[in-house]
């Protein structure tokens, strides 16, 4: 199994974002130090209240510049806000400054918020986001000069600046449950994965397809598979959930509003959550509906609290079930104190990780 630091970079009470982002660099510093593979950042816009990062390259530059190993990316980059010329620009750039260590996450985005001040194209996003998937591993792999003639990117003859230190480019990622877009991941080889709201009993008929297209169209190795929650680590199962349920009970409040005012918070559950039972999710809709639910978030094994044998364990039983072989644990949520997020991910790195380390579960 693999393992990734994930962070939303949530703003904190009494923090200023260059206090978070000390605390942040603290954070990877110490993954790189105990065998964290990846460490990985969203890609959020004009969220004063919840998360503090707009620009994942930035994060990317910056992490490199502290660590040695560590593999750093978005996940992901809002593809339909940029200029995909632009974005490959910077891809190039930041495996360079990071001596080949970028993943490159790609994502459609889901917040027409953010769409209308980029004057940004929402109703064709998933398509603009699957052609720059092309477009990337298109131009990445013919290098100098490079063309391209899509339906929605046309560009001929670019010769960039820099391009990436990995050849024929960084290893591409979309996370998604979208079949059709599992089949175009299958075909580019691109890994995947799914944040906890998707039920993991489920994940087998969505993610033993991707698998076996995978290898019908020839790519080396395994993929990728990625599972996301929050995750807290401390010496004994007590302690861990005395210091966490009730915060990851809260971690994704932000998701429905940002403001207290449980009105709202609820309709917008109970929107959300038919959105997705329209879509026939109706196990993530219930997800949705008790998202802020610490009692049922510990009962359903939503979040992942305890001891290193306890959260090991339940990893292992996890992966099986939920056909993943990655794990995107988020560490900083909530009003934890950095002396207990800095013991979580050092316990995490020196007696969870290595316990998993051999395990592959498909």
């Amino acid at each position: 199994m693999r393992f990734a630091h994930f962070a939303h970079i949530w703003g904190k009470p009494g923090m200023t974002p260059h206090q978070r982002y000390e605390q942040l660099w603290r954070e990877v510093q110490l993954c790189d130090e105990v065998g964290f593979d990846y460490a990985f950042s969203v890609e959020h816009h004009f969220t004063p209240l919840e998360s503090w990062m707009s620009s994942p390259n930035l994060f990317v530059a910056a992490a490199a510049a502290r660590t040695k190993n560590i593999r750093l990316g978005a996940m992901g980059h809002i593809v339909p806000l940029h200029n995909p010329v632009r974005l490959l620009e910077e891809v190039a750039l930041t495996d360079q400054i990071s001596n080949g260590r970028v993943e490159v996450g790609l994502v459609p985005g889901i917040q027409d918020s953010y769409f209308r001040h980029f004057e940004a194209n929402f109703a064709d996003r998933r398509a603009i986001t699957q052609e720059f998937a092309r477009f990337m591993k298109s131009a990445f792999s013919q290098r100098s000069p490079a063309d391209w003639h899509g339906a929605l990117i046309d560009v001929e003859g670019l010769e960039l600046s820099v391009w990436p230190v990995q050849q024929p480019g960084p290893p591409l990622w979309m996370e998604t449950r979208d079949p059709p877009t599992l089949e175009l991941c299958a075909e580019l080889g691109m890994h995947t994965g799914y944040f906890l709201l998707f039920p993991r009993s489920e994940a087998h008929s969505r993610y033993g397809p991707y698998l076996a297209g995978w290898k019908a169209h020839g790519h080396p190795g395994r993929p990728n598979i990625a599972y996301s929650t929050v995750v807290y680590v401390d010496e004994t199962d007590e302690a861990a959930l005395a210091k966490a349920k009730e915060d990851a009970g809260m971690a994704y409040k932000g998701f429905f509003s940002t403001s207290d005012d449980w009105d709202e918070i609820r309709k917008k559950q109970e929107e959300t959550a038919a959105y997705f039972e329209l879509r026939g999710d109706p196990g993530a809709g219930e997800i949705i509906k008790n998202m802020l639910d610490a009692d049922f978030l510990i009962e359903k094994d939503l979040v992942l609290i305890g001891s290193p044998d306890t959260v090991a364990a339940k990893l292992k039983a996890w992966a099986a079930e939920g056909m993943f072989n990655t794990f995107f644990g988020e560490f900083n949520f909530g009003a934890m104190a950095e002396e207990d997020l800095m013991r979580s991910l050092r316990l995490f790195g020196e007696q969870v990780i290595p316990q998993l380390r051999d395990y592959e579960p498909f």
